[in-house]
């Protein structure tokens, strides 16, 4: 019984650690003022008739602070290259030379700053409902044991606490990390 429910919190800790992973990886492609390759981590390509993550059709590389160089491998799917850079709401402007995409950062407005904000919240935002949701599961699971008495009300409650102060301390961390990204948005 007791092996079930610590089971269970495993498993919810290591989806809920999942959603901030996934978090942590959206945050590093907002753009701060520097060139970072993950900047371009979220950009899909139509490729060879499906939708494929940029860095398995090219070679992403930081040239200069406020450049990217994009190399793209099949001379073909350059056009496809720049056309998703420049759709991935990045407000990036690809220039492309041969198979050689150049992707100057353009200096942050304080409009840019905001909407980078903005985004950045938008993402924590759905951590939070990610952390949230792995939490109904839990709450749904620890019922599911009471319903079936394989575990008592008392029991029932002391994991339900449980699982809500993970889930308070996940959403606490998601909180910290985008007070960290916002500040890092408004200083560069």
């Amino acid at each position: 019984m007791d092996a079930d429910l610590e089971l269970l919190t495993d498993d919810l800790s290591r989806r809920m650690d999942g959603a901030m992973e996934t978090l942590k990886r959206e945050f590093s492609g907002l753009r701060t003022g520097r060139a970072n390759p993950a900047l371009l981590e979220p950009v899909r390509v139509e490729a060879y008739g499906q939708t494929m993550p940029l860095n398995q059709v090219a070679t992403i590389a930081v040239p200069e602070p406020r450049l990217l160089s994009v190399q793209v491998w099949d001379r073909s799917m350059v056009n496809a290259v720049v056309a998703a850079i420049r759709d991935c709401g990045l407000g990036l402007n690809p220039q492309p030379d041969g198979q050689m995409i150049r992707v100057p950062l353009p200096i942050l407005t304080e409009e840019r700053r905001n909407d980078l904000a903005k985004t950045a919240g938008k993402y924590a935002e759905g951590a939070r409902v990610a952390v949230r949701a792995v939490r109904r599961d839990g709450m749904e699971q620890i019922k599911a044991m009471e319903k079936k008495h394989t575990i008592g009300e008392d029991v029932g409650r002391d994991w339900s606490e449980r699982v809500q102060k993970l889930t308070d301390a996940m959403i606490k961390r998601i909180d910290e990390l985008l007070l960290e990204k916002e500040k890092d948005i408004r200083q560069v």
